[in-house]
């Protein structure tokens, strides 16, 4: 009975010694909107209506850029973080949200829907599995819904891509996009200095020069017209390919 009894015994410490701890749920990771805006009272109470209804640990942060409409207080009925600064162009507010980003990851939202926050889990789920640096949303790459017009702003867009394959050696389709993810640590680490919409070729071209892990997916875009609102336009197309050349001629 004696050997009996050490026989059992030892088998149920053998038991608990192979019991595993419980696995926990990994934290939900918590992404950041960055959003400038521009007189986009028409606009961004949807879009701030469609980032809620994605049920993400967010944060929203609106840079309200010397808008003369109700953009800044329709963001601030919907819970937004609200910087206000007189008109200094998209980059300007991007770099003003910057240093209030508290997520794990940040995305760069327009306020004017011509970009869904729908897409938005599909943009950051390869920067979710650890795979990707950067993620851009490409609007050139197809298979997604595009609104057919402005031929001129296509060619444009494909020769600035086509440039920054050359320069720098990468194979992104739509490097002008603005959607665009990051691990918040990679944003906060680019010196950007572009008031305007050049903001992004300095991101795409800072972000190759660095040499990150950028993935690029297909995404919907529901452009719009002047008539409709659209701000950039072809003298932001030179500023983009001076932006492209004088950061691969600095390295920096």
């Amino acid at each position: 009975m004696g050997r009996e009894a050490a026989g059992v015994g030892g088998a149920l410490a053998e038991i608990r010694l192979t019991r595993r701890a419980p696995v926990r749920a990994p934290r939900p990771i918590r992404v950041s909107f960055v959003i400038p805006a521009y007189n986009e009272a028409a606009t961004i109470g949807d879009v701030l209506a469609r980032i809620a209804a994605l049920g993400l640990d967010t944060q929203v942060v609106v840079v309200d850029d010397g808008s003369t409409d109700a953009s800044a207080e329709i963001a601030e009925r919907h819970g937004a973080t609200v910087i206000r600064q007189p008109n200094r162009g998209k980059g300007a507010a991007v770099r003003a949200a910057i240093p209030l980003i508290d997520g794990d990851v940040a995305v760069i939202q327009d306020a004017d829907m011509e970009y869904d926050p729908a897409e938005v889990p599909a943009l950051i789920e390869p920067i979710e599995r650890g795979v990707a640096d950067v993620v851009f949303g490409s609007r050139l790459a197809g298979g997604r819904p595009q609104r057919a017009y402005l031929f001129w702003h296509l060619v444009g867009n494909r020769f600035l891509s086509l440039l920054t394959g050359v320069l720098f050696n990468t194979t992104l389709s739509d490097m002008e996009t603005g959607y665009k993810a990051f691990r918040s640590d990679v944003l906060r680490g680019l010196e950007l200095r572009e008031n305007g919409f050049g903001i992004e070729p300095e991101i795409t071209a800072k972000v190759c020069l660095k040499k990150l892990r950028v993935y690029e997916l297909p995404i919907a875009y529901y452009g719009r017209t002047y008539a409709e609102g659209k701000k950039i336009t072809w003298r932001d197309g030179f500023r983009a390919l001076w932006v492209l050349l004088s950061i691969r001629v600095r390295g920096g």
